[in-house]
């Protein structure tokens, strides 16, 4: 695979950040976890407000399941920051994981991340490849600060490009870095069963520590308890 710069382009890909093994054990972790919550869910031994088994009401892919702060994938968080770090010469301070099985006929719509979201990895776990697209235009795509509407993918409207942008196909293992921030990233349609990814959220240490843990006492916590440090 072609070496991409990240000082110069704002994204770079690094093969087998996780073995094989650890990369096929998170993933059916987290196929028995998505599992297990259905069956709460569907029994109504859990109310579907309760996140601490991951949901399935994010709008960005609905009914698909999702977990903010799943603590194996926080300690992925924390395993891959050095790896990172190196890679794009940067200090950097955890924010948050988020992590998907996505389900045939998702979309991620075009988009650009919210400010937890400085530097961005996205990681490949397991099951049917499908790509991301990044546009390397920094430009292209934007949110409407002056717009009232609640955008899907942030608090203000978001206004995406039509540009073609570039494909990147990742391996389980493997980890695309990206400035979420500046660069509009999507998915077109998936036509494989199962997908799983988890997304690791950092800071630039530089900007300072106040946003740490996307506001949490500490990793793992739910989302429940940002901004009650």
């Amino acid at each position: 695979m072609m070496t991409i710069n990240f000082k110069e382009n704002k994204y770079a890909v690094v093969q087998k950040v996780i073995s094989k093994e650890l990369s096929e054990y998170i993933y059916n972790y987290f196929l028995i976890k998505r599992q297990v919550a259905e069956t709460l869910f569907y029994s109504k031994f859990i109310t579907p407000d309760n996140t601490d088994w991951g949901f399935f009401k994010d709008p960005q892919a609905p009914n698909t399941y999702s977990h903010y702060a799943d603590i194996a994938m926080e300690t992925i968080l924390l395993k891959v920051q050095p790896i990172i770090e190196k890679k794009i010469k940067t200090k950097l301070i955890p924010t948050y994981s988020y992590a998907r099985i996505y389900k045939e006929g998702d979309i991620l719509e075009r988009h650009k991340d919210r400010p937890s979201c400085e530097i961005s990895g996205t990681m490949n776990l397991g099951g049917d490849l499908w790509p991301i697209y990044l546009n390397p235009n920094p430009k292209s795509g934007y949110v409407d600060k002056n717009s009232k509407k609640r955008g899907r993918h942030g608090i203000q409207d978001y206004k995406p490009s039509n540009d073609k942008g570039i494909k990147i196909n990742l391996k389980p293992g493997d980890m695309l870095i990206y400035s979420g921030c500046d660069l509009e990233h999507w998915r077109e349609k998936f036509k494989g069963k199962d997908c799983a990814q988890v997304f690791l959220h950092y800071n630039r240490l530089s900007n300072g520590t106040k946003n740490i843990f996307d506001n949490r006492k500490h990793l793992g916590l739910p989302v429940e308890f940002k901004n009650k440090v």
